[in-house]
């Protein structure tokens, strides 16, 4: 198990759900003070896959990136800029294989570890993050696949799994119980 203080989040929402072709459209981060950044990522030249089912989970348009999207540079520059050691993520397959995409479209090497979640709970904690990740997602009441709300989402159950895990045997039964 990984131990760190406070970790920084990272979620990606993506062209699709296919681990050839497609690619990150936005990429949120919750950094251990709790501030958030996100981006919209203008797909690169040679990024064409496109799931209109994926588009209707996220709400973003390929249009809109095009329009709106940070160049794939200056994003994973950006990323580099504010984010260092470990960073951790719930869904590592997939945003492994999204920030890979990114800095290589980029052509730089991400200056991050990105690692699952997972590492930083032990069997108990893993077992309880379902239930804790739904418990935040309708305390916050903020819309998810969006990346800067999935990644604060990541930090904030990341946050309620830590103080369970401080919480006597028989308080920490009660509570699972609601």
């Amino acid at each position: 198990m990984i131990t760190e203080t406070s970790p920084a989040f990272i979620d990606f929402e993506a062209s699709s759900l296919d681990l050839i072709a497609s690619y990150p459209i936005e990429v949120g981060i919750c950094l251990p003070d709790c501030t958030l950044h996100s981006w919209l990522i203008q797909p690169h030249v040679l990024w064409q896959d496109w799931s209109e089912s994926a588009e209707k989970i996220h709400g973003i348009t390929r249009r809109t990136l095009e329009q709106e999207g940070t160049p794939v540079s200056e994003v994973a520059a950006s990323l580099n800029r504010l984010l260092s050691g470990h960073v951790f993520c719930d869904a590592w397959t997939f945003d492994s294989f999204w920030l890979h995409r990114l800095f290589r479209a980029a052509n730089i090497r991400a200056e991050f570890q990105l690692e699952s979640v997972s590492t930083l709970l032990d069997a108990d904690q893993v077992r309880l993050w379902p239930s804790s990740r739904q418990q935040v997602i309708k305390r916050l009441g903020l819309p998810v696949h969006r990346a800067a709300n999935d990644a604060l989402i990541l930090h904030k159950t990341w946050e309620d799994i830590q103080l369970l895990a401080l919480q006597p045997a028989s308080a920490a039964n009660e509570s699972r119980q609601f």
